[in-house]
């Protein structure tokens, strides 16, 4: 890919189209996604969390991310990788999510 910075930003806007059901707030925003890496050939690889280990969408979520992030032109793979550490807590939110939610 030629310029990994920008392909990046453009995952991450792909990211921005999913939420959770539960709450009025992207999954980026709401700080779910701890990396994102492009790598060669369009392979690009996501490590994220869920707000609770049992959370109702914990096998939507990550399929809607592979699925948004397929969209982006010239990813060939997607690999997303759920994690619960760190686990996650409301300081991991944007201001902007905080703000929305109330939390500020």
């Amino acid at each position: 890919m030629e310029n990994n910075i920008s392909k990046q930003d453009e995952i991450i806007s792909a990211i921005k189209n999913v939420y959770d059901p539960e709450i009025p707030v992207d999954i980026y925003e709401l700080g779910l996604i701890y990396d994102v890496e492009v790598g060669e050939e369009g392979k690009v690889h996501i490590v994220m969390t869920l707000t609770t280990p049992n959370c109702p969408a914990a096998e939507d979520i990550p399929m809607q991310v592979e699925q948004e992030v397929k969209n982006v032109e010239g990813v060939t793979e997607v690999k997303v990788q759920i994690t619960f550490d760190p686990p996650w807590n409301k300081e991991m939110m944007s201001e902007e999510a905080r703000l929305e939610l109330g939390f500020l």
